[in-house]
């Protein structure tokens, strides 16, 4: 049975790599849940909008 996981502290040069690598964000993967929210608060107001008009 093969083991594809590679321990970073395997060895100094690995290690070190991985301790120097930018930590990862997730700030983009938000976007699009913000756009979202944003377009039904729109549609909301338009729909309230035309009801009461």
């Amino acid at each position: 049975m093969s083991n594809d996981h590679v321990d970073p502290s395997g060895n100094t040069g690995q290690f070190k790599a991985f301790a120097q690598a930018p930590p990862e964000t997730a700030g983009s993967s938000r976007m699009p849940l913000v756009i979202g929210v944003v377009v039904a608060l729109a549609l909301v107001a338009l729909v309230a909008y035309l009801a009461l008009s």
